[in-house]
Order: C-alpha cells, then structure tokens, then sequence
C-alpha cells in the first residue's frame, strides 16, 4: 500500500552464529507512531541497526518508500529522510549544543530553513535554548536525550527512529521525554519507537509489536494491547 513508509519482511540479524533476529515481519505507515516494546536482549536495538544500515542483514528485506534499501549505509538514509537516535544517545560531547544540531543538518543547503529549525528546536527543548553555548558533554543524561532528538529532526525525518529514549533517565525526564515524543508526532513525523517502558510506549503508540527472543510474538493497535492481559502480565508485572 502506498502510505506504507517503512516496510521490514522476514528480516534475520546474526552475530557470528547466533541469530538475534530470526525472521520478523513489521510496517509503518505514513503519519503513524508505532512501538516495538519487549524485554533487554529481544533483539528491538538490532533490528533498528539493521534498519539504519549500520548491522548487515543475514536474510530478509528492508523497503523505504517502496525500494529496498537493504545494504544502504546510513549517510544515504538520512538524506533520504530516515533518521535515529540511537541508544545511549549519541551526541558529540566536545561540542556545544548550537554545534550538535548544525552537524544534524550536514546534509541541507538551505540555511534560512536549518535556522528556523534550530530555533523549532529550542522551543521544544527551552533547557537546551538556555545552554545553547554548553559542551554536549557536560549536559545531563536527560539533557543528552532531547539533544539527541533535536539533532536527529534537524535532518528534517520522513520517519523518525528512538530506540530506547528513556533508558536511563530520571522519572520526570522520562515524562518530558514521552511529552517531546508525543509532540514531534502531533506535528506530522512518522515515528518508530523502541522501547522497554512496554506502559508508556503503548500509551502514545498508534500501533505495537512485541518481540521476543528475536520474533514479533505480537502485534495490535496500542491500546488494544495496552489492556491485553498477556502484555499486562509479561511487562507491566500484573
């Protein structure tokens, strides 16, 4: 179907010869948000890897906009507005926070558009706006996130990629960070997001898919499977 942005069909991932991900079938489609929840060492940060082009692909394949995409690198994804923030963040810490999104926008010309972005940036993130001139590196955990997050949109996404934002983060950075999520997808960025906070994830997700052991085990509109009982007893321990 022709609003089907991002499309993964019986992907399998391996480090040497263990199989990480062992077939998995999954979509996203144009303006959705979609979860991909399951428990530490399911396979979810692989398979965004395998997505972005920086894990090679055992089996299986990848369309982007209809084309496959399989052994693409990352620098021609981005440009063809696939972008992540990847787990554990990412940012360039010897550099300021101005610096972190300009290197965002390494790809754009057009440099009244990546000020007016820069400046759409800050007004998501004011913390960042008044650290502007801070280096990345001096920031805390959650301030990394949102810088991270901002890099990432200052490509201007078609569909934008967050594995794992909230690992890590103190529980009221954890709420500002779902608050940004929900908010970069009000304004029409395709989101697919893996997560552990199966709760959080499902709340704001269009869709989800729950993987186990390297398989989607699962999949449903998010607040179907918000309320399913297997979800509720594997994830949110009732």
């Amino acid at each position: 179907m022709s609003d089907i942005l991002l499309q993964v069909k019986g992907l399998q991932v391996a480090y040497g010869g263990i199989q990480a991900v062992k077939g998995i079938d999954f979509e996203v489609r144009e303006g959705e948000l979609v979860s991909l929840i399951g428990s530490n060492g399911a396979g979810k940060t692989t398979t965004m890897k395998a997505v972005t082009g920086t894990l090679p692909l055992a089996g299986g394949e990848i369309f982007y906009l209809g084309e496959s995409i399989r052994g693409q690198g990352a620098w021609n994804l981005v440009k063809k507005g696939l972008a992540m923030v990847p787990e554990g963040r990412g940012v360039f810490t010897r550099m300021t926070i101005v610096e972190n999104l300009q290197m965002g926008a390494h790809i754009r010309r057009d440099k009244a558009g990546i000020a007016a972005d820069e400046e759409k940036v800050f007004t998501i993130f004011p913390r960042l706006k008044e650290r502007r001139d801070q280096l990345a590196g001096t920031l805390s955990g959650g301030e990394q996130q949102m810088l991270a997050m901002g890099r990432a949109l200052m490509s201007r996404p078609k569909v934008l990629l967050l594995d794992e934002p909230s690992m890590g983060l103190a529980p009221i950075m954890v709420d500002k960070i779902f608050e940004v999520v929900r908010e970069v997808h009000a304004q029409g960025v395709t989101i697919l997001l893996v997560e552990q906070n199966a709760s959080r994830a499902l709340q704001i997700a269009d869709r989800g898919y729950v993987m186990e052991s390297g398989l989607i085990s699962m999949s449903g509109e998010g607040r179907e499977m918000l309320a399913d009982p297997r979800v509720r007893a594997a994830y949110l321990g009732e």
